[in-house]
C-alpha cells in the first residue's frame, strides 16, 4: 500500500508552493516537510533564492507553529517564506473581519475635541463641528456637515471615500494621502452632496457625488443603477 503524502511541493514562476495536508499529526507534517525540502533542493542553484507560499488547508496554525514552520523552512538554503495560508481563523480573527465589513450608523453631533471611530463604513446622521474627528476603516457617509477632520481608509484601503452634504473640512485623509481645508474649500456656497477620493494622481479630489457611480462602480452591493 502507497503510504499517504502530507506534502506536496510545487514549482511556479514566483517559487515554491508547499502544500500541507490537513488530516496527519503537526509532528509527521513537519518531519515530511523537512524531509522533502532537504531532498528536493540539492539541484538548486548557489545563491538562487526562492520564494516558498505554505498552504495547510483547514488545519489551524497556532503563532508558534506558524513560526515553527517557517523556521524550518528557513533553515534551508535559498528559501525565503512569502506567506502560509489556511482555511481556518480563529474567532477573533472572524469577528475583526465581520467589523470591517459592516456599515456602523451613529446619530448624533461630533462635537470639538470628541473623536468617532469604527473598523468598517461610517453612516453618521449628524454634524462633524470644527475640532471633531471621525475615522473608519472603510468610506465615510455623512447625512449632515463635515466642518471637521475625517478620515477614510485609515488602514490603507485607497479605494475608500469620504461623502458629506455639506464638505466644509479643517482636513481630509484617505488611507495615507491628506488634504487641508484651502484645498477643498470653494468659494461660492455648495448645495449638494460631495464626495471626496484619491485619484489618478495619489491626491484627494472632491467632485459631486454622482461622479461616485464612475469613480467607484464597486462601492454598492446592488447591480444596476447607471
Amino acid at each position: 500500500m502507497k503510504k499517504r503524502q502530507n506534502v506536496t511541493i510545487k514549482g511556479t514562476k514566483e517559487g515554491l508552493v508547499l502544500q500541507l495536508d490537513d488530516h496527519c499529526s503537526y509532528d509527521e507534517l513537519k518531519k515530511e516537510l523537512d524531509e522533502k525540502l532537504s531532498t528536493n533542493l540539492r539541484t538548486q542553484e548557489e545563491g538562487q533564492l526562492l520564494a516558498v507560499k505554505v498552504n495547510v488547508g483547514n488545519r489551524f496554525l497556532s503563532d508558534d507553529q506558524r513560526e515553527d514552520l517557517k523556521n524550518l523552512i528557513r533553515q534551508k538554503k535559498n528559501l525565503v517564506v512569502d506567506d502560509i495560508e489556511s482555511n481556518v481563523i480563529t474567532k477573533e480573527e472572524a469577528k475583526r473581519l465581520k467589523a470591517i465589513d459592516e456599515v456602523v450608523t451613529v446619530s448624533k453631533i461630533i462635537r470639538s475635541g470628541q473623536v468617532l471611530e469604527v473598523p468598517g463604513d461610517l453612516l453618521l446622521i449628524g454634524d462633524v463641528n470644527p475640532g471633531g474627528t471621525v475615522m473608519a476603516g472603510g468610506n465615510i457617509f455623512i447625512m449632515g456637515a463635515l466642518k471637521g477632520i475625517a478620515h477614510a481608509g485609515r488602514f490603507g484601503n485607497d479605494e475608500a471615500i469620504i461623502a458629506a452634504s455639506s464638505m466644509k473640512p479643517t482636513q481630509l485623509r484617505i488611507s495615507d494621502c491628506l488634504n487641508r481645508a484651502p484645498d477643498i474649500v470653494q468659494e461660492k456656497e455648495k448645495h449638494e452632496m460631495e464626495c471626496a477620493y484619491i485619484d489618478e494622481d495619489r491626491k484627494i479630489s472632491v467632485d459631486r457625488l454622482q461622479a461616485l457611480i464612475h469613480l467607484r462602480p464597486n462601492l454598492t452591493r446592488l447591480e444596476g443603477g447607471h
